[in-house]
């Protein structure tokens, strides 16, 4: 024989996991397959041509010989006051390990 209270609390628990388990697989998969908005798509298609453009032009696209002036003099300001080196790349830092002392336990 079965024992009917542990059955309604099961079929209680399945009626109170499914609606919220289901209802989330149900919005996320039209989420994913709903038509992109045609805004969205406007904003991916500018970034994508954006892309092609600055990759064929091998850097900014639309940089004027007033930015080229611009970017080098500033460059040059920070090689002044800092000493030079390769700005574009991370500086590479070296720490010494402290020496410390040995404490006597009592």
């Amino acid at each position: 024989m079965t024992d009917h209270g542990n059955l309604f609390n099961l079929s209680t628990d399945l009626n109170t996991f499914l609606p919220c388990t289901y209802g989330y697989s149900v919005y996320t998969s039209q989420v994913l397959l709903s038509p992109m908005d045609p805004i969205q798509k406007l904003f991916l298609d500018s970034i994508r041509d954006y892309s092609t453009r600055s990759q064929a032009a091998g850097g900014l696209v639309d940089a004027g010989s007033e930015y080229e002036k611009a970017l080098a003099e500033e460059v040059a300001k920070l090689q002044r006051l800092y000493g030079g080196g390769d700005l574009a790349s991370f500086p590479e830092f070296q720490f010494k390990e402290p020496k410390l002392d040995e404490v006597a336990q009592k």
